[in-house]
């Protein structure tokens, strides 16, 4: 589409912005009473309270089946993402507005349309697993078309990326992935890379064949990066999750995707000219073994990788890019940069905003979502600037 074409001309220049942003961890001289949105299946925005009812009655809008996962922030909106993990989620990718001052409860949007999330049709998003805003303003938006994973598992569609420009709120391109993956495949995540040539690429992560998909959108074509079985030695997990992190150099058109699956016990790297070559062979870089099992959160659009530990809340900060003193891996390039809260609930994504200035946090009770236990009130989901909490080692 033009209007796309033009958006990735425009992305070599938007590389040497990006490069030149000044990331640090918001909260550091901050107050403790920073701004938090409360998200809520209970808050939901419709056209009129008889579809609210029509919806209700026919059991696909259930509020407790409700819970925010991802989110990208642009400007004073919030994109969030709603798997269709359970029956009952009316829409699967919304908006929220974030005019509001300190803790409020902001009203979920469908994005961009309402007709876009109709479950069945093949023509609409059927369950947005992953999402990823670039620095241009199109929203990625990987769409794995199994709806009700966690109960019975349904294929609505084919996977498929929508691109959506959140400055017109128009969908500018459809990715059709069907001939890319495999009955087996598991799509987990999502992110676009582009060069200083203003080719854009991008990746998404299929654990179950232990592979990276490439799209290269000018080109309008697509190939399959197969990963090294060595790395899938070590996991144990019969549905591992394949973490991928695009990390840029401070070069435009630089940087390196890091991968890793939850139950492996080692990180990987691949840089980001070889992916775009399609090549994998001696390409994959073992960067050594982790100190745990690692739930990778996102990245500041730069240099530096968010994590936390499986089952623990605490987010560190490890920068890729740090001067070589040896190692490029290691407990001893981790920063801690947020304490967990008392109120059980873990990080789930880390992404900057679109000025680069604020990083935001997403966390959620999501193992009481996954056990059943939320309750009639739904999920327990905030997001809000990161803060850190850990005094002067974060510095």
């Amino acid at each position: 589409m033009s209007g796309f074409h033009a958006v990735a001309l425009a992305m070599a220049a938007v590389a040497a912005v990006v490069s030149g942003r000044d990331h640090r961890v918001v909260g550091l001289d901050a107050p403790a009473d920073v701004a938090a949105y409360t998200l809520n299946g209970q808050n939901i925005e419709w056209p009129c309270t008889s579809t609210k009812s029509v919806y209700a009655d026919t059991g696909r809008y259930v509020a407790k089946n409700v819970i925010v996962t991802r989110a990208q922030v642009w400007g004073d909106r919030a994109f969030v993402l709603t798997p269709r993990f359970r029956s009952g989620v009316p829409f699967t990718v919304s908006t929220v507005r974030l005019e509001c001052e300190h803790r409020c409860w902001p009203v979920l949007v469908p994005y961009p349309s309402w007709a876009l999330h109709d479950e069945g049709d093949p023509n609409a998003i059927q369950n947005a697993v992953d999402v990823y805003l670039d620095p241009t303003g199109v929203l990625w938006v990987l769409d794995s078309g199994l709806v009700n994973t966690m109960e019975q598992p349904v294929r609505r569609t084919q996977p498929r990326i929508f691109a959506i420009d959140v400055k017109t709120d128009k969908v500018v391109k459809q990715i059709d992935l069907s001939g890319l993956v495999c009955s087996a495949s598991r799509l987990n995540y999502i992110t676009a890379d582009y060069g200083d040539d203003g080719r854009v690429f991008v990746y998404v992560s299929d654990a179950a064949t232990r592979a990276v998909i490439v799209w290269e959108v000018a080109a309008d074509r697509g190939y399959r990066v197969v990963l090294p079985k060595a790395i899938t030695h070590d996991c144990t997990g019969r549905r591992d999750v394949l973490y991928i992190a695009l990390a840029r150099g401070l070069t435009a058109g630089g940087g390196a995707l890091y991968l890793t699956y939850l139950t492996s016990n080692r990180m990987y790297k691949i840089d980001a000219c070889n992916l775009r070559q399609g090549c994998s062979e001696g390409t994959v870089v073992d960067l050594g073994p982790k100190p745990d099992k690692m739930v990778v959160l996102g990245t500041d659009g730069r240099t530096t990788v968010y994590f936390r530990y499986r089952g623990q809340g605490d987010v560190y900060a490890w920068d890729t890019d740090r001067p070589d003193d040896g190692t490029s891996f290691g407990p001893d390039r981790f920063a801690l940069v947020r304490k967990a809260d008392d109120c059980g609930r873990l990080a789930t994504h880390v992404a900057p905003d679109n000025q680069g200035g604020v990083l935001w946090i997403l966390e959620s009770n999501f193992p009481d979502y996954i056990s059943g236990a939320v309750g009639c009130l739904g999920t327990n989901v905030r997001l809000q600037p990161l803060v850190a909490q850990c005094g002067e080692q974060c510095r």
